[in-house]
């Protein structure tokens, strides 16, 4: 049996390299190697990061030169009850709701998003639907002049049939639901957009997309320049996604009784919307703000480390709009106090999330500890039919959006937050 110790040394001499040494000795040894190089290198001490609990052969197709794991402490909040549309439904199930998987170091985040979901549930629960679904990728083409830009566009819309049966020839699983042309001077952009069922599906729309660009290159003038053309747009603030989406765009909303909003969060329906008004849109407008939400991204980012999702995605999973308004009951006093106390009218909030990119196979759904996050929720592996898990998880993550911003919201408006993080000690 290869000892570690010789395969650090080994690498510290040269003779071989920190990825060669996979091909030395078993992933676990390979890994307490490159701890030992590193320690040896560095004034760091690495027991902790040693100290994972699955084979690092699991590990092997979503990291590379492994020598441990980062240990992040995960929570659930909930339950809290979900009507959702397409298998992310615990309304019509056993009624108790279904318990949120977050993985974050921030303090007080959890309690918080717990505190929404109990008002949620108190309310009857969250709505959430999935409005559209797509991943897409846009490849850059170099043409001419826009003449033919323009030819390449109209053969596009000639040949979609040539493009699907091209593309659909590299994957079972997803399918070419249409491309769209973009034309910039002599670049032509097409943003082919995929239904990748339960994966999130961003490495089946490259290698299909890529088959569908060779059909372009044999029967048009049109020359690829690049396979992605930033216009998809993948990891980076994009309008498009704001507007088009991108992965799964979601809605979660709730409308909440009057009573319980001044009861459980100590505030009133009319201070809430004045606040998310004056915050969340005039301020994030204010700002140029692609999102225009309190802290959507807590949530997606928390639970996309929890059931693992890509967290680069957090970018655009947190590309959301909060609304909120106070129905009925609002008064038409001038005084600003009675506005904000007037009674009779219930509060209506929602949060609607453009661009959730989330599967529930492939990539870090396959680690030990993110398929354990999945099946809390219910939703690991292939769904029945195709899809439905990967869906539901998008609403999961939209209520858990949803409870975070009813929780920040009423915190601020009640002027609580800051006692709460003192509170908390955090």
């Amino acid at each position: 049996m290869t000892d570690a110790a010789d395969l650090a040394a080994r690498v510290r001499e040269g003779d071989l390299r920190l990825h060669e040494l996979d091909d030395h000795a078993d992933a676990d040894t390979a890994a307490e190697a490159r701890r030992l190089l590193v320690e040896s290198e560095t004034d760091a001490t690495l027991d902790a990061v040693g100290n994972y609990g699955f084979p690092a052969e699991r590990a092997e197709s979503n990291i590379e030169n492994m020598l441990g794991a980062v240990q992040i402490p995960m929570g659930v909040a909930g339950p809290v009850s979900v009507n959702g549309g397409t298998g992310g439904d615990t309304a019509s199930g056993d009624g108790e709701g279904v318990y949120l998987p977050l993985a974050t170091t921030e303090g007080a985040l959890l309690a918080s998003v717990n505190r929404g979901c109990s008002v949620l549930s108190a309310a009857g629960g969250a709505n959430a639907r999935i409005i559209k679904s797509g991943m897409t990728r846009a490849p850059v083409f170099r043409v001419e002049d826009v003449v033919e830009a323009e030819a390449l566009v109209s053969w596009v819309r000639d040949n979609v049939d040539a493009l699907i049966e091209a593309a659909e020839s590299t994957t079972s699983h997803g399918e070419l639901l249409d491309v769209t042309p973009y034309v910039v001077g002599n670049s032509v952009y097409l943003r082919f957009r995929y239904d990748t069922k339960d994966a999130m599906g961003m490495n089946m729309a490259t290698i299909a997309t890529e088959a569908a660009c060779d059909v372009i290159e044999a029967e048009t003038d049109a020359e690829l320049v690049a396979l992605s053309g930033n216009l998809c747009t993948d990891k980076k603030p994009a309008a498009i996604n704001a507007v088009e989406g991108r992965g799964r765009s979601v809605t979660a909303d709730v409308t909440i009784p009057r009573e319980i909003v001044e009861d459980r969060l100590h505030t009133t329906p009319e201070a809430i919307a004045e606040l998310n008004t004056r915050k969340n849109l005039v301020g994030s407008a204010k700002a140029g703000s692609l999102g225009f939400n309190a802290h959507v991204a807590n949530v997606v980012a928390a639970m996309f480390l929890a059931t693992g999702q890509d967290e680069a995605q957090v970018v655009e999973g947190a590309n959301a709009i909060t609304t909120a308004e106070a129905r009925g009951g609002v008064s038409e006093s001038g005084d600003s106090e009675a506005r904000r106390t007037s009674s009779g009218g219930d509060l209506y909030l929602s949060v609607s999330l453009a661009s959730l990119e989330v599967g529930t196979v492939g990539g870090g759904t396959k680690l030990p500890t993110q398929a354990e996050g999945l099946e809390i929720l219910g939703v690991r592996g292939g769904g029945d039919p195709p899809g439905s898990n990967a869906d539901a998880l998008a609403e999961y993550i939209a209520v858990g959006a949803l409870a975070g911003e009813l929780s920040l919201l009423s915190a601020l408006a009640s002027r609580h937050l800051s006692s709460a993080h003192a509170e908390l000690g955090r």
